[in-house]
């Protein structure tokens, strides 16, 4: 089995990255689909849950998920606990798979994963939010730029809480991805190109 775990920051196009590579590949691919799990699990909307989790409104209630205690609300540690299990399951079922988000790469850090960061430059995450923002939504760029701010903190926030390590950090990933420049339909092959010579290389590692 060989998994793909894409963390990336907002609006650096880490989503679509991790899907046409899935496609490439030919490989299952996760995504919101964790997200649905979960809620059907405990018979919630998904895009509560979802929003509970992208979410930084927490700190009562205290938890351990790594090595240090960590406040967090009763609902919030369920659904956390709840998407680590529905990952882990992903796992179980043996099948190659692309995983954006969620910590996966830290949860399943044992099936050795091919773990990917992707990032850009500011201006390229206003535009690629831009572009990408529903029918009728307009927002200013500090408004945007606020969101991209306060969902990368947020994330960076839960790494720390569930991995004890840096969101981001160079010591967490294989490779780290600066889609700034880059048409990702023209990058993608590239990158699974790159995942799959590291899956040839622990293939060969006892």
């Amino acid at each position: 089995m060989k998994i793909i775990t894409v963390s990336r920051e907002f609006g650096s196009g880490g989503r679509e990255l991790g899907k046409r590579m899935a496609d490439i590949l030919g490989w299952d691919y996760y995504d919101r689909e964790i997200i649905e799990a979960v809620a059907k699990e405990e018979g919630l909307d998904a895009n509560y849950v979802n929003a509970v989790l992208e979410r930084h409104e927490w700190w009562t209630v205290p938890i351990t998920f790594h090595r240090s205690f960590t406040a967090v609300s009763a609902p919030s540690t369920e659904l956390l606990v709840r998407q680590k299990e529905v990952i882990e399951r992903i796992a179980e079922a043996g099948r190659d798979c692309v995983i954006v988000g969620r910590n996966a790469d830290y949860f399943l850090r044992a099936h050795r994963p091919f773990r990917i960061f992707v990032c850009a430059a500011q201006e390229a995450k206003l535009r690629r939010c831009r572009e990408r923002a529903p029918e009728g939504e307009k927002l200013s760029d500090k408004e945007i730029e606020r969101q991209i701010k306060r969902i990368d903190k947020n994330r960076a926030v839960i790494r720390e809480m569930v991995a004890g390590d840096r969101w981001g950090g160079r010591e967490t990933c294989h490779l780290t991805v600066n889609t700034t420049d880059w048409d990702l339909k023209r990058l993608a092959p590239a990158v699974a190109d790159f995942a799959l010579k590291y899956f040839e290389g622990i293939q060969q590692t006892p």
